[in-house]
């Protein structure tokens, strides 16, 4: 009898639809800012107070925990907060970091020809990456290979 009641159990548990929820789990992932303005709030709601307003679309974040309709994210600043998912895309963007201008060569090597040098800030939808290099194409559809370390959002999570 006991037999019989696990079969029928275990046999429920595979024919149960799992929600949607649950394959989103997998965090961290990268995602990016994808409409004109996106509130950051300290919850997963909007009766949570705003802490920053992302006026950038293409901002690389690193998702960290999803509940419902809600992200929470860190940006390249390290600033954390909830992001309503339906403003974020799971394309992948990139932010060029550091102090100095990072080149945009036109394959993935010093040695091709540049095309571009891109001020710290300058954000762009991540390609393929490869030998330390990643394609990235800018807002304006310019695009080209940059190194990797110098852009926030190409790193594997």
């Amino acid at each position: 009898m006991f037999r019989r009641i696990t079969t029928l159990c275990l046999l429920a548990l595979a024919v149960m639809p799992i929600p949607v929820a649950a394959e989103d789990g997998k965090v961290p992932f990268w995602a990016a800012v994808r409409a004109r303005e996106v509130n950051m709030r300290v919850g997963p709601s909007e009766d949570y107070r705003i802490t920053w307003v992302y006026r950038r679309p293409l901002l690389p974040v690193k998702v960290l925990r999803t509940m419902e309709n809600w992200w929470l994210v860190q940006d390249p600043d390290g600033a954390r907060g909830w992001v309503l998912s339906s403003l974020m895309t799971k394309k992948r963007g990139a932010m060029v970091v550091g102090s100095d201008l990072a080149e945009m060569h036109l394959d993935a090597d010093a040695g091709s020809k540049l095309l571009w040098r891109l001020a710290p800030g300058v954000t762009g939808r991540l390609g393929d990456c490869q030998s330390g290099w990643c394609k990235v194409e800018l807002m304006d559809k310019r695009a080209g290979w940059v190194r990797a370390e110098r852009l926030w959002g190409a790193a594997e999570l």
